[in-house]
């Protein structure tokens, strides 16, 4: 078996073990030679053009040479001794060392916060879940309640039926009884051929037993006519009141998500005013003369917002008490502002609006009218950017309006306003921004027992 090599000669460029590096270590002459830890391919430490030791670094072209070459190829180079070089290559590996490791880091970081994510997630799923199945079960026990309820009130009817028609029964059977007892006696007489006997008996025969007038007497089926109807506005009722507590919560929940929003001047119609803490906004007849400006709209008394959203959830409250026109919702960075509007997701617009002080419409490719036991008089605007929704409640109502599922945000976002025109002052009250009242509300599904 060889011996292990303890040292290379770059030099020699051969490899020597204990023994043999000797000489190395004694001879004078061989004592100029450069040593270095054991390593395979001396050869290619040659220079393949000059078969000279490559010695040297030349930093213009990043690259070993030797010493003939810096009078050659690399002449004008920037070359330095070879340990210099690996120095400064070193220096950098340790750099690049030091930035790997803090990028490892980072998306260690980064990993623990999508699962800190995803832990909140389930947590949130695993309570709504609970939340739902809780009020689901008390609609399901109402639903059962109710049915019961329903049953019973129907059987109680026939019951009350069948005991009438028993006492009836009973009745006519006990005349039945009588009358033919009474027949019997009368059959029994009237076979009688003796004269005397018969005339005589006549007097002790027993009188005729009481009877009653049994043609006007009837059992009428009991009517269940609105029976089931009232029971299920009696169900429904109990199922507004489960349904408002639930749209009370959910309401409570966006509204953790107020956004303070104030208004761009820089968009404004000309004939709109604002209020100097930009959170009040009107129509006037007076159109003021103002530089134009490819932010501002120029035929609709539109406003936007200040404030953009490219991502995550927002919330904000515009009160409308007292109008009979108005447009909120949120728009995209680049609808058009110069021209009529059309406010449809197709043109960038998410918004509802009211006309002649009890149309609330939604605009989603054309028109449609909204259903409302009431006109709002605060309106809540909640945007979930990544879930493509926008959300509109009846603050006031606790009140889902309207919502815009599934639509697809690839721009800013910015809050949307229009007080309409002023309508020679019937419409004159302006569109209010107001602060989100943060008032902990604790849900319980409530059951009705």
């Amino acid at each position: 078996m060889g011996l292990q090599a303890l040292k290379s000669c770059l030099v020699c460029l051969a490899s020597y073990c204990v023994t043999h590096l000797e000489p190395h270590l004694t001879a004078s002459r061989l004592k100029r030679h450069q040593l270095i830890d054991p390593v395979e391919n001396l050869e290619g430490r040659m220079c393949t053009k000059y078969d000279k030791l490559l010695e040297l670094f030349c930093k213009t072209d990043q690259m070993c040479v030797c010493m003939p070459c810096i009078y050659s190829d690399h002449k004008t180079h920037d070359v330095v001794p070879l340990k210099e070089g690996y120095e400064g290559k070193k220096a950098e590996l340790g750099k690049t060392e030091a930035e790997t490791q803090q990028m490892i880091q980072k998306r260690r970081l980064k990993i623990q916060e999508i699962e800190r994510s995803v832990e909140l997630s389930k947590e949130d799923a695993d309570r709504e879940i609970a939340g739902g199945v809780q009020v689901f079960s008390a609609l399901k026990e109402s639903v059962e309640r109710s049915q019961a309820e329903l049953i019973d009130t129907i059987k109680e009817k026939q019951r009350k039926t069948e005991k009438q028609a028993e006492g009836f029964i009973k009745e006519l059977e006990q005349e039945i009884s009588e009358l033919k007892k009474r027949s019997s006696e009368v059959k029994q007489l009237s076979r009688s051929e003796d004269h005397l006997h018969l005339l005589q008996s006549l007097p002790s025969l027993n009188a005729a037993p009481p009877t009653k007038d049994w043609t006007e007497v009837s059992v009428r089926p009991p009517s269940y006519e609105g029976t089931v109807g009232r029971a299920v506005n009696q169900l429904e009722e109990t199922l507004s009141k489960q349904m408002k507590k639930l749209l009370e919560a959910e309401l409570k929940r966006v509204q953790q998500y107020a956004v303070d929003v104030t208004l761009d001047p820089d968009t404004a119609h000309p004939k709109l005013i604002l209020s100097d803490d930009g959170k009040q906004v009107k129509h006037v007849d007076v159109k003021k003369n103002l530089p134009d400006n490819p932010d501002k709209f120029s035929v609709c008394p539109c406003i936007l917002a200040k404030q953009s959203f490219s991502s995550g959830r927002f919330y904000y409250e515009v009160q409308v008490k007292g109008k009979t026109d108005w447009d909120l919702g949120v728009a995209r960075e680049s609808i058009n502002r110069k021209g009529l509007i059309t406010p449809t997701p197709q043109n960038g617009y998410w918004t509802i609006c009211l006309r002649n002080k009890n149309e609330c419409k939604v605009f989603s490719g054309h028109p449609v009218r909204l259903s409302l036991k009431s006109q709002p008089e605060k309106v809540g605007v909640f945007v979930d950017y990544e879930e493509g929704l926008v959300s509109f409640y009846d603050v006031d109502a606790a009140a889902l309006i309207c919502s815009f599922t599934g639509c697809c945000f690839t721009e800013k976002l910015y809050p949307f306003f229009s007080p309409c025109n002023n309508d020679g002052g019937k419409n004159s009250v302006p569109l209010i921004i107001s602060p989100v009242n943060h008032t902990v509300y604790m849900f319980n599904v409530i059951k009705n027992k």
